[in-house]
């Protein structure tokens, strides 16, 4: 399966921003859930931010307030706007969109992760 496109990771200061980016396939943009997950040292990939094809959003408690998933569907993208960035918030993050088939399999997609370095 296709992998997804992302970008806009890098290194800031902490109360910094940063827009995470990331390019789904066409033909499953329109059905798929997407969302944005992150992975630290010595931990499982957790949720950050989700949000379906219909607009409904879902956030970690730790992103509540300070990050902002949007959908582009002109671009086939899903948007991470990241506010007031924490050491805590220092991660792989990765773009994933899934989507269920119409034999009932469940299709996964991921992206490569792009780094995200927040310091003091």
């Amino acid at each position: 399966q296709e992998q997804l496109v992302e970008s806009g990771g890098g290194s800031v200061q902490a109360g910094g921003s940063l827009r995470l980016s990331c390019t789904a396939p066409r033909s499953i943009f329109g059905v798929a859930a997407t969302g944005w997950f992150r992975q630290v040292p010595g931990s499982q990939r957790d949720m950050v931010a989700a949000i379906t094809s219909v607009g409904n959003i879902n956030y970690a408690d730790s992103a509540k307030g300070r990050f902002t998933i949007s959908r582009n569907d002109a671009k086939n993208s899903v948007d991470l706007q990241m506010n007031s960035l924490k050491p805590e918030d220092t991660a792989v993050y990765y773009c994933n969109a899934r989507r269920t088939t119409s034999d009932h399999r469940t299709l996964s997609y991921w992206g490569q992760g792009t780094k995200v370095t927040d310091s003091s």
